[in-house]
């Protein structure tokens, strides 16, 4: 009996230690996203706006919303002109699709990757996953939102992590100078993701 409950308790204490773990990983991330917008030389504020901003505003952490996705890779990826808020048209490829729960719900999400001629080293593992869902324009940004994923994350049993914790806002919900992907129509989920950054509001 003894023996048990020390089972027990050890089985309690692996599942709070992993959650405080994955709450600590997302407020890190939260506290440099806003160290990066206070920065004139990082934020994508404009100048008058960085004086009056004091913090992005998150949806409470919430593990449901850390999923494992099965990816599908695509076979023979295609590049095309991803459109954007502007004339830009940036090369990407379709690189798989992922397929993911939350509360006993299949969804999927297309993930590209950006083929741009030119672009920085560091960014070569970078996948771009574009998401839209029903908190858009009623809490969230009204363009939809980004999660980065990269090619380093994925599992020899083909699946990825995907923390929606960690979604942010393109560069266009904070200033018009920049020019952001447009999130494909398939790319949009049924539901609510309460989880990472909200709309950004003017002080």
């Amino acid at each position: 009996m003894k023996n048990t409950f020390l089972l027990i308790l050890m089985f309690v204490s692996l599942i709070i230690n992993a959650q405080n773990n994955f709450i600590k990983n997302v407020k890190d991330y939260q506290y440099k996203q806003n160290l990066k917008f206070h920065n004139s030389k990082t934020s994508p504020l404009t100048a008058k706006d960085i004086k009056t901003f004091e913090a992005l505003e998150f949806y409470k952490i919430d593990k449901k919303f850390e999923v494992i996705a099965t990816l599908v890779k695509e076979k023979d990826p295609v590049i095309f002109e991803m459109p954007t808020t502007t004339d830009r048209k940036p090369l990407y490829v379709k690189y798989g699709t992922l397929t993911f729960s939350i509360d006993g719900k299949q969804h999927t999400l297309n993930i590209y990757q950006n083929k741009d001629f030119g672009r920085a080293p560091q960014y070569r593992n970078y996948l771009f996953l574009p998401f839209a869902d029903t908190t858009n324009g009623n809490g969230s940004y009204g363009g939809g939102r980004y999660v980065d994923v990269l090619t380093t994350d994925e599992k020899p049993d083909g699946t990825i992590t995907i923390n929606f914790n960690k979604s942010y806002n393109p560069y266009c919900a904070y200033n018009s100078i920049y020019s952001c992907p447009l999130i494909p129509e398939e790319n949009t989920l049924s539901i609510a993701i309460k989880a990472g950054v909200k709309n950004y509001k003017k002080h």
